[in-house]
């Protein structure tokens, strides 16, 4: 399971390892950066991940930014909440890259909905999933 922390939403993705399958599956609420733990807790219960990814808000030098640290405490609560292993993955511009992505299936006519937060969030933290997929 992998997420894009914000301090208002935290995306939610599954990827599975075996299928290299990943599907964005919403977001969970968070007021100034507390995630609303009743939300994760109903995805971790539903889709029982062996392993879950935390997406590290880098500044595009590589040194982290003003966010990197509340990503790092996120997984740390992670960790101790669901007693499960963390990994994090780089997730320098995948939000940009999922607005970016919805705009254009939204253009070709894919998308009819208008495109909002937590479709661009839901969709980081799939390609933040991918990330992980894709590294040896």
């Amino acid at each position: 399971m992998a997420f894009d922390f914000g301090e208002r939403r935290i995306g939610v993705a599954f990827a599975n390892g075996h299928t290299g399958i990943s599907s964005a599956l919403g977001t969970a609420m968070a007021r100034r950066g507390n995630p609303q733990w009743m939300q994760i807790d109903a995805y971790v219960a539903e889709w029982k991940p062996a392993v879950l990814v935390v997406g590290m808000p880098y500044n595009m030098d590589g040194s982290d930014s003003p966010m990197t640290e509340k990503a790092r405490q996120f997984a740390a609560q992670l960790q101790e909440r669901y007693e499960l292993p963390i990994e994090t993955v780089d997730e320098r511009l995948t939000s940009a890259e999922a607005g970016s992505l919805l705009r254009e299936q939204r253009r070709q006519g894919q998308r009819k909905k208008k495109i909002n937060r937590e479709d661009i969030d839901s969709l980081a933290a799939q390609l933040i999933a991918e990330n992980w997929l894709s590294t040896p």
